[in-house]
């Protein structure tokens, strides 16, 4: 129990890093371009610990959903069309507006003008609400180079780790797994084939990974054919009188290859280290296949109702809340599992977390940050087209009208956090049965 323990603790430390790495994102160049920022803070809810320096403070909150930096004149004062402010606004909605514009310009103090948010370059914004996805993006690469540059990954080595004496069928085996004199010996066994022996070829053709000894293996069929190994660090040909059998295909697990060669032996499996160009590419094959999740999340959320409140499974690889993620991480630093394989969890699972943050965040729509970098994308493309147009300089993007939108995002995150909390503690993802 104390190790589940632990490994939530570990798990929320690591998230609480993570998010505050993505506001150090928003808020090292909020400051560079001279933004006042009076807060940073990792957290919601009560404040824990906070300290002041110079004109932000830092602090840290009770509970650990995300973070947050206050930069001041975030949205703009309301203008007419001849740029002078309006006394009052009417409707329920533009109310809401401007009672929001308001509060925003509360913390504009005299001399802040060229401090606040709103009047900063459009590629200014977009920089300074870019920097937060940009920092997980980051800190999923880095974490995943520790796990494939240090670790490495679980890899077939072309040495032999085990030789059967026998084939066995399904049904017999299920019988009686031991070899009994009724059973034909393995065609690797017959050859004369041992652990350790490193193969080199294949009926000739010379191979390097054990993919390529099973391919070209398999692409014999049945019947004789010369295997190359290294045996004691000398070289040996062995003849294998391979069988025929019906195997899964290895391009597509859904699959049955029929009769195809088969040999009987199985690969040492050792951890490789990959370059960085193996990095680059399992990064971007995450990145492509959260992108897939994010466009399926309405249908992957139904799934998790269903899961909720009718006690269908959870799809292992559907969403999950912290406390979901926090209950796998106790799940697997309870499990007997060697400690080196702990820690390439857990770094993988904060990867992924950040990755998937980063994507989230760059939805074109607010509060996320995708809706801001929206916003002053449209504002570039609005003053280049008016001065390319020879026109007057447009002003600055209004995000303030978006504000109906934006609380109705709100309220459906809340939804789906709460969605997935309750998940999460009534039928959470297990890795193990």
């Amino acid at each position: 129990m104390i190790w589940y323990v632990v490994g939530i603790v570990i798990f929320l430390i690591g998230l609480m890093i993570s998010i505050g790495l993505h506001e150090i994102g928003h808020l090292v160049p909020a400051k560079r371009f001279g933004v006042r920022v009076t807060q940073y803070m990792v957290g919601f809810g009560p404040t824990l610990w906070s300290r002041r320096r110079g004109e932000t403070e830092y602090g840290i909150k009770w509970l650990p959903f995300g973070g947050y930096i206050r930069m001041i004149g975030m949205l703009p004062p309301r203008a007419q069309d001849d740029g002078k402010l309006r006394s009052a606004a009417t409707g329920p909605w533009q109310g809401l507006i401007e009672t929001a514009r308001e509060a925003a310009l509360e913390e504009v103090r005299p001399g802040d003008e060229n401090r606040v948010f709103y009047r900063k370059p459009w590629w200014q914004k977009v920089i300074i609400m870019a920097g937060g996805p940009a920092m997980n993006f980051v800190l999923a690469f880095v974490l995943f180079a520790v796990v494939l540059m240090g670790f490495g990954v679980p890899t077939q080595q072309t040495v032999i780790a085990t030789v059967p004496a026998c084939v066995k069928t399904q049904q017999s085996y299920e019988q009686n797994p031991e070899c009994t004199a009724s059973d034909p010996a393995s065609p690797a066994a017959s050859a004369g084939l041992r652990p350790g022996d490193r193969i080199v070829s294949v009926g000739g053709v010379q191979i390097s990974t054990w993919e390529e000894a099973t391919r070209a293996i398999r692409a014999e069929k049945a019947g004789p054919v010369a295997i190359g190994v290294v045996r004691d660090g000398k070289p040996l040909t062995l003849t294998a009188n391979l069988i025929a059998q019906d195997r899964e295909s290895l391009d597509d697990p859904n699959k049955i290859e029929k009769g195809v060669g088969y040999l009987g032996v199985s690969a040492v499996v050792a951890n490789e280290r990959q370059s960085i160009g193996a990095v680059t590419a399992h990064m971007w094959e995450l990145t492509a296949a959260t992108a897939g999740s994010l466009i399926r999340l309405p249908e992957k959320l139904v799934g998790v109702w269903h899961a909720a409140f009718s006690g269908e499974e959870r799809d292992i690889n559907g969403p999950i809340g912290v406390i979901g993620a926090g209950r796998i991480g106790g799940e697997i630093a309870a499990s007997e599992a060697p400690v080196d394989s702990k820690i390439v969890f857990f770094i993988n699972l904060l990867a992924g977390f950040n990755l998937a943050v980063g994507m989230f965040n760059l939805l074109p729509l607010l509060p996320l940050d995708g809706g801001h970098i929206a916003g002053g994308l449209w504002e570039g493309i609005k003053r280049a087209y008016a001065r390319i147009m020879r026109r007057p300089t447009p002003g600055h993007v209004d995000i303030a009208k978006a504000l109906p939108l934006t609380y109705a995002m709100a309220l459906l995150m809340i939804v789906m956090a709460g969605l997935l909390m309750y998940a999460d503690l009534v039928n959470p993802v297990r890795l193990t049965g």
